[in-house]
């Protein structure tokens, strides 16, 4: 019988330290796919394309390669209207 009262005992213990992980996990699932933490990486990740993170100062190659592409749109966009109408 003592025997049997561990097993059950750890056991229990056993399903305690799962129901603990599982609820960890989840939790951290939760935070990671919330809205606001997802935004947060986002915003983030474009700040690291134009800022660089180790001293603050801004990629200019990046910001140019960006400027130069939105610039080209214009031009196209205003082109295709002209041509349009």
């Amino acid at each position: 019988m003592t025997q049997q009262g561990s097993d059950t005992s750890a056991l229990e213990r056993e399903i305690e330290e799962t129901r603990e992980r599982l609820a960890s996990t989840i939790d951290q699932l939760v935070h990671r796919s919330s809205p606001k933490t997802i935004a947060s990486r986002q915003i983030s990740s474009v700040k690291a394309h134009y800022v660089d993170q180790a001293t603050g100062q801004p990629r200019t190659d990046n910001i140019l390669k960006t400027a130069g592409i939105v610039a080209g749109v214009v031009v196209l966009l205003v082109v295709v209207r002209k041509v349009a109408g």
